[in-house]
């Protein structure tokens, strides 16, 4: 075992173990449906049991259907696989000084089996007598592209339809200018390219920041809830050095490339490229920057990852562990100081404080639509023609469960669940 793969392990070790401790103390929680729920407990309206049922409750559908099967196939682990993990892990243990060591030694445990174990199952697929590791790896292959329309989705839903239009026609226009005209030659030495996807999700993200800081207002919703719940802020405050640890923690993992805050950057980073997949972090981002702050302020729990923008921190950082956990540290801490006055910043821009929903929104139907897309492709691959049909009926019949899986989850299921069959069928020589 090199070094790197050690310094992967200790650093996977250390995201798994202090964010089960951040879970097990209260201080801060990935899940964004979970955080509401913290202050019941904290304030002994709810037990210690009934807030581990509810956690279990609302992470475990996305550990299993969504942040594992996303992460077979590659050894950058989505983030859901393990901060949500971490959530149910540090709500599981007592809370007493023995609970938050165990949380933490449980979550380090748990991150390391977690790599070794896609390792291991990546090579596993190998070994088997219809190999399809390949056709999974068509599954994100829409999403590159398909990622840029997101900016035009987000201003049509707050904006309007025209508006949306516009945003898509430009973004359109831009990617085929990019890949046209996209390459400079300075001189002999010197040779520019500049990416057509990162480009055309450039433009559409400043088009759609634009329309948003066009609306006026002068609400003071952020201002009023800082008032009411001064005390829950000063508690994320004083928990400075835990919550700036863990972001330093996620920095260096980022920068590593062994973990993606979502499945977008972790295609990206798969195919290397990480200027885009930084770009799109940072577009995720500002999408959760009003949700992150305005809950933190509500519970005094603040987001495991904070904005998530120090995963894009960490990407721009690539192969600098060391100096990424220092930054990701400086920003973690900068981000909670902050809380207060940031979010009071939001109210003299409504457009920008309301876009945030609308960014959640169009990003989560993008990318289910490209995942079950890409799922079909990859399952068409697997069997031409029936590919298709599985992925298809697999969707619609999911539709009609108790306990439907998670849109984004469908797809990649889907095929994963086609693999496995097909390989059933080669053994008894139906395939």
């Amino acid at each position: 075992m090199d070094i790197s793969t050690i310094i992967n392990y200790i650093v996977i070790a250390a995201v798994g173990g202090v964010g089960s401790i951040l879970a097990n103390r209260g201080i801060a929680v990935f899940n964004d449906g979970l955080r509401p729920i913290m202050p019941e407990y904290l304030e002994g309206k709810i037990d210690r049991k009934e807030l581990a049922a509810t956690s279990f409750a609302v992470s475990f559908g996305l550990i299993i259907g969504f942040g594992i099967p996303i992460s077979i196939g590659t050894t950058i682990l989505i983030a859901h696989s393990i901060l949500l993990a971490a959530d149910i892990i540090g709500t599981w243990t007592p809370e007493n000084r023995l609970g938050t060591v165990l949380a933490g030694i449980i979550g380090a445990a748990y991150g390391i089996g977690l790599m070794i174990g896609l390792t291991f199952i990546i090579q596993l697929f190998k070994l088997l007598p219809v190999n399809f590791l390949d056709a999974l790896g068509l599954i994100g292959g829409p999403i590159l592209l398909a990622f840029c329309a997101f900016p035009a989705i987000t201003v049509a839903s707050q904006h309007g339809s025209k508006k949306g239009i516009i945003t898509f026609v430009l973004t359109f226009l831009t990617y085929l200018l990019i890949s046209n005209f996209g390459v400079f030659q300075i001189n002999q030495q010197i040779k520019i390219t500049l990416s057509p996807i990162g480009m055309a999700l450039l433009v559409g993200m400043l088009v759609m920041i634009y329309f948003s800081f066009k609306v006026k207002g002068s609400g003071n919703s952020n201002a009023s809830l800082i008032n009411v719940f001064s005390d829950r802020v000063n508690r994320i405050k004083k928990n400075w050095i835990w919550l700036s640890l863990m972001g330093g923690l996620i920095t260096s993992a980022s920068s590593l490339l062994i973990i993606a805050v979502d499945v977008l950057p972790q295609k990206l980073m798969v195919q290397n490229q990480i200027n885009e997949a930084a770009i799109a972090t940072i577009a995720r981002a500002v999408g959760f920057i009003p949700l992150v702050f305005s809950t933190a302020i509500v519970t005094g729990v603040y987001g495991m990852a904070g904005t998530t923008l120090i995963f894009g921190i960490g990407l721009l950082l690539q192969g600098h562990p060391f100096i990424a956990f220092v930054v990701g540290f400086a920003c973690m801490y900068i981000e909670v100081m902050a809380l207060a006055a940031t979010a009071k910043g939001l109210d003299k821009f409504p457009g920008i404080r309301d876009m945030g929903e609308h960014i959640r929104t169009s990003l989560t139907d993008t990318i289910a639509l490209a995942l079950l897309i890409g799922s079909a492709i990859a399952c068409n691959k697997m069997v031409p023609g029936l590919g298709y049909f599985w992925v298809i009926g697999f969707y619609l019949l999911n539709k009609h469960l108790k306990k439907p899986l998670v849109e984004m989850a469908v797809g990649p299921i889907a095929a994963i669940a086609l693999g496995i069959l097909l390989n059933l069928l080669r053994l008894i020589h139906l395939f």
